[in-house]
């Protein structure tokens, strides 16, 4: 009985929320985030949906395009080259899927690149069980092993494209946790939504003052004595206080 905006959802550190952002989107209860940007909207949650989304939507380009780049050698140019020849966006009625001509018949990859392009490569045949020269086909995998296995290719590119690696990791092993929840792999990017970068989503910025949403914010950025009530998430040893930030007395003091 209690409005939303009268209510707080509290937390030590960002990626504390992720499970909780993923079943808000789930049950369309408008929220807003402060200290940390929401689960779904960090670089890193959307390279992976785009790999998932290659697995589900073979010709969906956007997301041909931002994999591609992630591998090292390859830029805009190359991406777009590689993509002509896999077939990307011709529609399923011109011979074989771009997936398959992937695994398959690969087109040549910059030399800086061919590394990299050969493990991207091997993760998508795993996860559609195909094997990537002859032999047997197996059974497509479970959602969570393919996220688990994309997570095995994904580690080393996003350890040298962004900073703080450590903590990208966690939210990368929550997105593991979620999966385990889910059969359809359809249905899991339908509810972890991946919006084109000049989606109008990006544009709508904070809710109006007469909309009702959560808030759901880190206690950093809490002032104290906005709402009438308050849940605190993961108030255990580790995350309150975190075990990251009282390595010193200022730690200590801080927490």
């Amino acid at each position: 009985g209690v409005a939303l905006m009268r209510q707080g959802v509290l937390f030590r550190a960002a990626h504390h929320s992720d499970m909780l952002e993923v079943e808000l989107v789930r049950r369309n209860i408008p929220f807003h985030k402060y200290g940390g940007l929401k689960f779904i909207e960090t670089a890193h949650i959307k390279d992976m949906l785009a790999l998932l989304r290659i697995l589900e939507n073979p010709h969906d380009a956007m997301s041909w395009f931002r994999v591609l780049q992630l591998i090292d050698g390859i830029g805009p140019g190359h991406a777009r080259r590689i993509m002509e020849a896999l077939g990307v966006g011709r529609g399923s009625d011109e011979g074989a899927s771009p997936v398959r001509r992937l695994i398959e018949a690969p087109p040549p990859a910059p030399p800086p690149a061919r590394e990299a392009f050969a493990e991207l490569r091997a993760a998508v045949a795993d996860c559609c069980g195909l094997p990537e020269s002859g032999g047997q086909e197996q059974g497509v995998p479970t959602l969570a092993w393919q996220v688990e296995r994309l997570r095995k290719f994904y580690e080393p590119v996003f350890q040298r494209v962004y900073e703080n690696p450590a903590i990208r990791l966690r939210d990368i092993e929550q997105l593991e946790q979620i999966a385990l929840g889910y059969r359809s792999r359809e249905r899991f990017i339908t509810d972890l939504t991946l919006d084109p970068p000049q989606s109008t989503s990006d544009l709508a910025g904070p809710p109006h003052l007469d909309e009702d949403y959560l808030v759901l914010s880190t206690i950093h950025s809490a002032k104290g004595c906005e709402w009438d009530v308050v849940h605190i998430l993961h108030a255990a040893d580790g995350m309150i206080p975190s075990d990251m930030a009282v390595r010193d007395e200022a730690g200590v003091d801080e927490e």
